[in-house]
């Protein structure tokens, strides 16, 4: 769609600034990008979960919170509407920054639970559209040949959102609930990220590339809509594409459970069957030693599956996906109080995640997204994805009510059977054409 621009508009579009380096704007972007995502999809569980909220509320609505990053490929082609993709960053930078501050006000009021799901609703729909301008304006501003030269870096500092939520944000949150109470903690925490996220986005008001005045654009919103159902019919017109989508949703089905309930797991008192930490201990485990595992699992499965190609990885993929589900079980069964004994299996289930995810990530790149509409149709891919994602999220915290967390982790193992029994029967491509290798960065940003 962008492609019907003058080169006149295109030049205004990229708006190049060559006497600066994209990296005093790569990091900052992509930083901002991925503190939203975090704060909302992995913060949230532990602050619901320390204010008492049982179980199956936390992912009940947590998992609808994730509904904007599934369906955002609806309304991405819109935003080419506009010809500035600074502006549409910037404007749904501050916006966050204002919801932050909202959320922290909500929870001082008596309807708290409600007040804080309606703004975070509100603010995933925002996040999720800076998501595609983010991306939007990184393509316009380089070239290809820069475009992988801080690709890297982008996905670098997008995982190092994961890093501050986890790393730091959780440990603050555990000093302060002591000598503040657990509610007054989590303003202040929601305060602090406003601030954060308001002086980033003032940061990238004079950093970004591009002018923030729009221009008028060529495009018009019936063209768009025309071509936008063009490319959701032919992709549900592609050969085998149904037996495609029901693996896609499986492969993700054991995943978003475990990946959901563990860390509720993980701060569970042990009278109820869980290890008992403190947010200051998940810190130190999932945020610092689980993060960098899951990154050199990505980065290792990407290059193990581009010498096997993907046809020949995917069985030891999905076998990886298992890790996880393996070693929760074995957690709960044990329910070990050693932190080394708990940091090495959290260290061996966020490597096997990282190693497996890249399955799924180059699955819809190699074997769902080729033809005529490739990127279109690769975010249609990633939204069946997260939208499989978000269904095994949203009642994974009822079945684990139910039967508690050691059947609840016996469960997840036997969900991760079929998916395995569906792979005879599914087309998945071999050797892929030189210069469209499997890259681990897609993997390594995007799974979440």
């Amino acid at each position: 769609m962008s492609q019907s621009k003058t080169p006149a508009s295109a030049e205004a579009d990229v708006g190049l600034r060559t006497d600066r380096s994209p990296m005093r704007w790569v990091t900052s972007l992509y930083f901002m990008q991925g503190m939203q995502f975090f704060a909302i999809n992995l913060m949230l569980g532990f602050m619901f979960k320390n204010m008492g909220v049982p179980n199956d509320q936390i992912t009940r609505w947590t998992g609808v919170l994730g509904l904007a990053w599934a369906f955002k490929p609806v309304w991405s082609p819109f935003l080419e509407l506009l010809s500035s993709k600074k502006i549409i960053v910037l404007a749904m930078q501050f916006s966050g920054a204002a919801l932050l501050a909202l959320t922290a006000a909500m929870l001082q009021t008596p309807w708290w639970f409600a007040g804080v799901l309606c703004v975070l609703f509100v603010m995933s729909f925002t996040s999720a559209t800076h998501d595609i301008a983010c991306d939007g304006l990184y393509m316009a501003s380089l070239g290809h040949e820069r475009q992988a030269r801080y690709a890297g870096w982008q996905g670098a500092f997008f995982n190092g959102g994961r890093f501050f939520i986890m790393g730091c944000v959780l440990k603050i949150a555990d000093v302060l609930e002591t000598p503040m109470g657990v509610f007054n903690a989590w303003s202040a925490i929601f305060i602090g990220l406003a601030a954060l996220a308001a002086t980033l986005a003032g940061y990238n008001m004079r950093a970004l590339p591009g002018r923030i005045s729009t221009e008028h654009s060529e495009l018009s919103a019936g063209a768009i809509w025309a071509t936008t159902r063009e490319i959701i019919v032919e992709f549900f017109r592609k050969p085998g594409i149904w037996m495609a989508v029901l693996f896609i949703v499986l492969f993700r089905f054991a995943e978003g459970q475990v990946q959901t309930i563990g860390p509720l797991f993980l701060v569970e008192a042990r009278a109820k069957g869980g290890l008992g930490l403190t947010n200051g201990d998940v810190a130190g485990i999932y945020g610092w030693i689980g993060t960098g595992a899951f990154l050199a699992g990505s980065v290792l499965g990407g290059y193990f599956t581009a010498w096997l190609t993907l046809r020949r990885a995917m069985p030891v993929l999905l076998l990886a996906m298992c890790v996880p589900n393996a070693t929760f079980y074995y957690l709960s069964v044990t329910l070990p109080q050693d932190m080394w004994h708990i940091g090495a299996a959290v260290l061996l289930e966020m490597f096997g995640y990282g190693f497996g995810f890249v399955g799924m990530i180059l699955y819809i790149m190699q074997a769902v997204a080729p033809g005529r509409f490739q990127t279109a149709h690769y975010a249609l891919g990633s939204g069946v994805m997260q939208l499989g994602f978000i269904l095994s999220r949203s009642i994974s915290g009822d079945i684990q009510v139910s039967i508690g967390y050691e059947h609840f982790f016996l469960w997840t193992l036997f969900c991760g059977l079929p998916v395995l029994l569906m792979l005879p029967f599914i087309r998945i491509p071999g050797r892929s054409k030189p210069g469209n290798g499997p890259s681990p960065t897609p993997a390594v940003e995007s799974a979440t």
